[in-house]
């Protein structure tokens, strides 16, 4: 993926990520009365929206390391091992940071 393609997908990716982190900022139940019903499924919807957020701030993390390492000039290459990461996995995930294999080893450490 060319240098030019990477920062638009990534600086679009970053401003759907801001999007939906202000919604899932916001109230996610508005006030009304509840039975006790209610008041358990807006826990859980409460708890799903905070997950969602948690994951959304994660991803925008990523994003933002990867704009750096595109302005560093390092994109594309693991920040493990200095070896290229292929070009589908940066066609499906632009903000990778690693190649399969270290990415695959890093999940096992967790």
């Amino acid at each position: 993926m060319d240098v030019t393609t990477a920062r638009e997908r990534l600086e679009d990716m970053l401003a759907e990520l801001d999007r939906s982190i202000g919604v899932l900022q916001g109230d996610p139940v508005a006030v009304r009365e509840h039975s006790a019903a209610d008041a358990g499924s807006d826990l859980t919807d409460a708890d799903r929206a905070q997950a969602m957020l948690a994951v959304a701030t994660t991803q925008r993390r990523a994003v933002i390391e990867a704009i750096k390492r595109l302005e560093e000039g390092a994109y594309g290459r693991c920040v493990d091992c200095a070896k290229p990461v292929p070009e589908g996995r940066l066609e499906a995930r632009p903000e990778a940071a690693r190649c399969v294999q270290c990415q695959g080893k890093q999940e096992r450490r967790r």
